[in-house]
């Protein structure tokens, strides 16, 4: 009785072996507030291209043909619109957002406008959730001081950019709580991960700045990240 006892246990484990339960990474936390997310816009739109804004980033960012791109908290698609215009039917454009009512409020804006081919992503707080190796550029417009762990956020990006691939940041020189991001401090947090700066661009007065960024060949073990200062 005790040998079919024993050999029924030994069935159970071999048919469930023990699985060893690997700890997530810890990143560090921002040391600055993270701003709220208001709005799915950041100024209304023909202001902004009056200030030719989405022009001026595009060529900046060597937005061409045949480029794969990412707008990153797309919001109402401000970006997206006019990044369809310029690359044109066959285009890889990803529209990704935290919220899923503007995803579904910008694919019903797109269809409307019938411009077709856009992949709409729902991404997370701390990951866009994009394939891997799937973008050359990828364009944060306003949105950076809302990412809730830019360190994780940054990190996980890292590993969609495709060889060559670059990120251009556009926010305002101000305090994260005042829905700005200061260049001094997006440097730092940038830098932290790997990322190197290849340009800086001040926009009109009222948009801002853009900088882009090359992501590092490899990133940096996650235990070895250090919070900047504010």
């Amino acid at each position: 009785m005790h040998v079919i006892v024993f050999l029924v246990i030994s069935l159970w484990g071999l048919q469930f072996p023990s699985q060893e339960v690997l700890a997530e990474p810890v990143f560090p936390a921002p040391n600055r507030p993270v701003a709220q997310i208001i709005s799915a816009e950041y100024s209304d739109e023909k202001t902004r291209d009056l200030h030719q804004e989405a022009e001026r980033v595009m060529d900046l960012l060597g937005v061409k043909p045949g480029v794969r791109v990412a707008d990153i908290g797309a919001g109402k698609g401000y970006y997206t619109v006019r990044l369809a215009a310029r690359l044109g039917p066959g285009a890889t454009i990803y529209a990704t957002d935290v919220k899923a009512d503007h995803i579904n409020e910008l694919q019903a804006r797109l269809k409307s406008m019938g411009i077709g081919g856009v992949k709409f992503v729902l991404g997370t707080p701390n990951d866009p959730n994009l394939p891997p190796a799937a973008i050359d550029v990828a364009i944060l417009a306003h949105v950076y001081h809302e990412i809730e762990n830019p360190y994780e956020f940054m990190y996980r990006l890292r590993r969609s950019f495709a060889l060559g691939a670059h990120v251009g940041i556009v926010d305002l020189d101000r305090p994260t709580d005042s829905h700005g991001t200061p260049p001094r401090l997006l440097r730092c947090e940038l830098g932290a991960l790997g990322y190197r700066e290849t340009a800086f661009e001040y926009l009109k007065p009222a948009d801002g700045y853009l900088m882009v960024f090359v992501p590092p060949q490899q990133l940096p073990r996650v235990e070895s990240i250090t919070a900047c200062s504010n």
